[in-house]
């Protein structure tokens, strides 16, 4: 069941004040104008050095139009700026402005924006909302503020952490390593913060992980390390047993 409360409302119904940071960059948008005269929304400009929207402090939204989402496609802004935006402790999202009238005059192919929506969407973690215009954008904004607050306040179910952005391809990685499987990639990582450190570590410093056997430790260590000599060991005639 999704809780819809109404604009600056908490589930107990007392008002309170819906507070949206907005980036300068946006003012000329035409969003800062239309929300400073709702009730309920206190708007503030600001530079931001992420995203363009910042809702109750919890959620950080990039809002882009198909051209804007072209344009950083062409000169290779779009994934940098979407990696710094799933790296952020604050709920994130894009919000996509326009039509297909929009996306057939953008001169770019369907399938290359796909190929984009699915990088930020399925492998960054970051979620999409589709919009036609600014009054739709505003309004998933106040939505998207709305819901927030019924899950900050336990209205809504919640799930169990989920990596996302780096931690998520840092995880992917780690499972690469022999006998590490998502619950082990997730106790490496909290113990080590990094693919870095646990590629460092040395026997000992593995098996004191919860979950990492001597076999596994000495498998994961096997796998990083350099081949002493050209043909060495090629043959896996010593390669450690799991």
């Amino acid at each position: 069941m999704i809780l819809i409360i109404g604009y600056g409302e908490n589930i107990s119904g007392h008002k309170e004040t819906i507070t949206i940071i907005v980036d300068d960059r946006e003012v000329r948008s035409g969003v800062l104008g239309v929300i400073e005269k709702m009730d309920g929304v206190t708007a503030v400009v600001k530079r931001m050095p992420l995203g363009d929207y910042a809702i109750d402090g919890r959620l950080l939204v990039e809002r882009k139009t198909i051209r804007d989402l072209v344009i950083s496609i062409k000169d290779e802004r779009l994934f940098g700026q979407a990696c710094r935006l799933a790296d952020s402790p604050l709920w994130t999202a894009i919000i996509l402005e326009g039509t297909g009238r929009d996306l057939a005059a953008s001169g770019m192919r369907r399938e290359a924006i796909q190929g984009a929506l699915i990088t930020l969407t399925l492998y960054l973690g970051i979620p999409l909302l589709r919009s036609r215009d600014l009054h739709e954008t505003i309004r998933l904004l106040l939505y998207a503020a709305r819901q927030g607050r019924a899950v900050a306040s336990g209205a809504l179910p919640r799930k169990g952490r989920r990596y996302k952005g780096k931690r998520r391809v840092q995880a992917h990685i780690l499972q690469g390593l022999p006998g590490v499987g998502p619950e082990r990639a997730k106790q490496l990582l909290e113990q080590f913060g990094s693919v870095e450190a646990v590629v460092a570590a040395k026997e000992e410093e593995l098996t004191a992980v919860q979950g990492i056997g001597q076999g596994t430790a000495q498998a994961i260590r096997w796998s990083v390390e350099e081949t002493q000599t050209l043909y060495g060991n090629g043959d896996g005639w010593n390669d450690p047993v799991l």
